[in-house]
């Protein structure tokens, strides 16, 4: 009789292709099948190729606070030791790693990248996180930066209790700069306003960034060295460079399946899980649809990532607790466009000392603050990496991110039209001339990212509930329904392989990945 267990992962994102790694990279007793919905491999995290062009859907830079995953990325793709093409072409220096890769020769390698991203409010250019540097001001002006210095002091002495996201918002960076470069954003973002959305957001995403945490960086910076992916004790807005896969992020993603089905897991797309088949506190078999058949399959232990909304929605043969179903068929979502735009030129001028090919804006991504368009950010593919973009000499290739629900007025719209009002809305704030478009693509996300509002202040309840089952593990964003980064979403992953192997039951440490002060606040080494 065979010892191999079954394991079962839904979802080929971050959490799932880790968590399936891992097992089979430290143990020879499971047996693992990854099932996937799409057709696709890595989630949110994927790489979109339109006609040799690649988008990063949602933009992913490689940094973490945790050596663990520092490591285990490089591992699968090394750190380039040779200057990538438009290093070499503006004569740029890297730290690069000796040994390493040549990124001109070898496909299998991350990029050093600087840093830059930037806020565009009201037709000008702000850094992001916001700096204090005299262009800063400049472009305020002086009532503007008079009262976001008083409304900052006021903020300081007098802190509102933390019950939304606009007082997390407000006690850290006063009302003024909230104002001014939060709130329109975060009600674009979440499609409602900060004052209606748990303040938990802002401890998961923002929790240790404020202006006082940028004016303490503004004194360290000369004393740091640039070159140094690591960073130590930085917050992730403040990092000044990342490492970057030179095919995108699914490029690692794809290496990552590439090694599962290498050390005998098995990777099934295309599959929509239906049910999840219970025994008392068991789980027992899943059972999906793949080309229109109903195919069922036994499990040992299940890992799931799917949107926990689906998951308790398809239980079949467990009492669920009607507060449990009402709470989690209630759990919000924001659903996710982008519009890749292949331009001739930008309208945008390079007026920081930073070289670029073709003299572009720097920028990774611009976050876009202007009241009267709909687009919420910005990012321009050439300076990700120079292996993203065909003719990336000649061309500019940016991606419009919009927010949205499924089967809103946006979600709805046909691609042609949307990409038309994109095109048109990008021309109304300046950024491009619709004449100077050449190509165009429109690519929509489900599910992209967990809101905190709803039925959300009652997630406590679902947990529980779903603790109780002694082999299902939710791992990754919408596993755990926290708007989670991709490494937070590979720790929960680990974590739950490090339970299984070790055969323990609380799942206390699975969840608070992401939650303590230390991992928020800095980085250790």
């Amino acid at each position: 009789m065979s010892n191999i267990k079954d394991i079962i992962i839904i979802g080929a994102g971050p959490a799932g292709l880790t968590a399936a790694y891992e097992l089979l990279k430290n143990s020879k007793e499971y047996r693992v099948t990854i099932l996937e919905d799409t057709d696709e491999i890595g989630g949110i995290s994927r790489t979109v190729n339109y006609k040799g062009n690649r988008m990063d859907i949602g933009g992913h830079r490689f940094f973490s606070k945790s050596e663990k995953i520092m490591n285990w990325w490089t591992s699968l793709l090394p750190i380039q030791g040779a200057a990538s093409k438009d290093d070499f072409m503006l004569n740029r220096g890297k730290n690069l790693s000796v040994g390493g890769p040549d990124p001109e020769v070898q496909d299998r390698v991350m990029l050093l990248r600087d840093r830059v991203s930037r806020i565009y409010y009201l037709r000008k250019f702000y850094e992001y996180p916001i700096s204090l540097k005299l262009q800063t001001f400049f472009n305020m002006g002086i009532i503007k930066t008079a009262r976001a210095g008083c409304s900052y002091m006021y903020s300081s002495v007098f802190k509102r209790k933390e019950q939304s996201l606009e007082d997390f918002m407000v006690n850290r960076f006063g009302s003024a700069l909230y104002r001014m470069f939060f709130e329109n954003y975060t009600q674009k973002v979440w499609g409602i306003h900060p004052s209606k959305i748990s303040a938990e957001w802002g401890a998961q995403r923002i929790k240790g960034l404020s202006l006082c945490k940028i004016l303490i960086d503004l004194f360290k910076k000369p004393f740091r060295i640039k070159s140094d992916v690591k960073q130590k004790e930085v917050e992730t807005s403040l990092i000044e460079q990342f490492i970057y896969p030179k095919y995108g992020p699914g490029q690692l993603w794809e290496t990552v399946a590439d090694e599962i089905k290498r050390m005998g897991g098995e990777i099934l797309t295309d599959c929509r899980v239906i049910d999840i088949n219970m025994n008392d506190t068991i789980v027992t078999s899943v059972s999906y649809i793949h080309n229109n058949r109903k195919y069922s399959m036994d499990c040992d232990t299940l890992l799931s990532s799917m949107p926990i909304r689906d998951l308790i929605g398809g239980m079949s043969g467990a009492q669920i607790p009607e507060n449990v179903t009402k709470i989690a068929a209630g759990l919000p979502y924001r659903d996710f466009i982008t519009v890749g735009l292949l331009v001739n030129r930008l309208n945008l001028k390079n007026e920081t000392k930073i070289k670029t090919i073709g003299n572009i804006v720097p920028d990774c991504w611009i976050y876009i603050q202007e009241p009267d368009v709909k687009v919420g950010r910005l990012q321009i593919f050439n300076n990700w990496s120079p292996y993203m973009v065909n003719d990336f000499e000649n061309k500019v290739w940016i991606g419009l991110e919009y927010f949205c629900n499924e089967g809103d007025e946006l979600w709805n719209t046909d691609d042609t039209d949307f990409i038309s009002f994109a095109a048109e809305e990008l021309q109304k704030i300046g950024m491009i001339n619709k004449s100077d478009i050449i190509d165009a693509v429109r690519v929509k996300v489900k599910k992209a990212y967990p809101a905190y509002f709803g039925t959300y202040e009652d997630f406590d309840k679902v947990r529980e509930f779903l603790d109780g089952f002694d082999n299902l593990y939710c791992i990754g964003r919408n596993g755990q329904h926290r708007y989670n980064n991709m490494d937070h979403s590979m720790l929960t992953a680990m974590e739950a392989v490090d339970n299984i192997l070790n055969h323990r039951k609380d799942k206390t440490n699975i969840w608070s990945v992401n939650t303590e002060e230390q991992y928020h606040e800095k980085k250790t080494v």
